[in-house]
């Protein structure tokens, strides 16, 4: 794998990085097949080139030092598509896990899965099963992909577990709190999450982290996948450092000192 070269940061990433970050963005990497579509070449092509976004947001998400960087590779309703297709997403998800491994290791990143991990095919569970094991204690940016993955599911799921902790008696029904719910969660031990972005112009969550975005930024951008490169990212951060998070309360609040701190997070 070619090694990462020495990138020069723009005025814009300088900007961001001196603001306050997102501890955690989430991003629907929308539009590979309209992108391939339009150049009259098959929808794979247009995933092939959105491993390139992938790269490069990953790299400078954590050149910017945001915590943690989730995408949305594969949903849970993906596997309905033509099978061609998903054997090809299958095939480009090995080779962006060995193909990426060495940047992973060398530079810290910790790499994370959620999602029906165990429906994916043993081809791609094993390198992603190495690659989560041998990065484990890594302590840089934690690198998610959803993968075989859907909010609801994630919420059934978690409400199955509760479910049979209360029948066996571990709790109590009556005193169940946001945090256990969310102990059960997928992404469970993350950081909360601040953003999402969804790219090529669609504006709806299909089914992404629908707990976890429960005060998150959101933001659209015209871009199809495979044209969203690092300017744009940068793009989607200053548009959130420049929003003000209330969680409920008033501006007059966030702004006063005493205010209580996840209102000015």
């Amino acid at each position: 794998m070619d090694r990462p070269p020495t990138v020069l940061p723009t005025a814009l990433e300088i900007q961001v990085k001196a603001r306050p970050l997102p501890r955690h963005v989430g991003i629907i990497m929308d539009g590979n097949g309209r992108w391939a579509e339009l150049r009259g070449q098959p929808r794979l092509e247009g995933h092939r080139e959105g491993s390139v976004s992938v790269r490069e947001v990953t790299r400078a998400a954590r050149r910017v030092g945001v915590q943690a960087l989730t995408l949305y590779a594969f949903s849970s309703q993906n596997w309905a598509r033509p099978p061609e297709e998903v054997a090809g997403l299958m095939e480009l998800l090995r080779e962006y896990l060995e193909s990426e491994r060495a940047e992973i290791l060398d530079n810290g990143i910790r790499l994370n899965a959620i999602g029906e991990v165990d429906k994916l095919p043993r081809y791609v569970r094993e390198p992603l099963e190495r690659l989560r094991a041998d990065s484990a204690h890594n302590t840089g940016m934690v690198l998610t992909l959803a993968l075989s993955y859907g909010g609801r599911e994630e919420l059934l799921r978690a409400a199955r577990d509760l479910a049979q902790a209360a029948a066996r008696g571990e709790l109590d029904p009556a005193h169940l709190d946001a945090d256990d719910l969310e102990s059960r969660l997928w992404t469970a031990g993350l950081p909360p999450v601040d953003l999402i972005v969804r790219t090529s112009g669609e504006q709806r969550i299909s089914n992404f982290l629908l707990w976890q975005l429960a005060y998150a930024e959101l933001c659209f951008t015209d871009a199809l996948w495979p044209d969203f490169r690092t300017e744009e990212f940068l793009r989607c951060l200053s548009q959130f450092q420049g929003r003000e998070r209330r969680f409920g309360l008033t501006s007059a609040q966030v702004n006063r000192d005493d205010t209580p701190q996840r209102a000015k997070a």
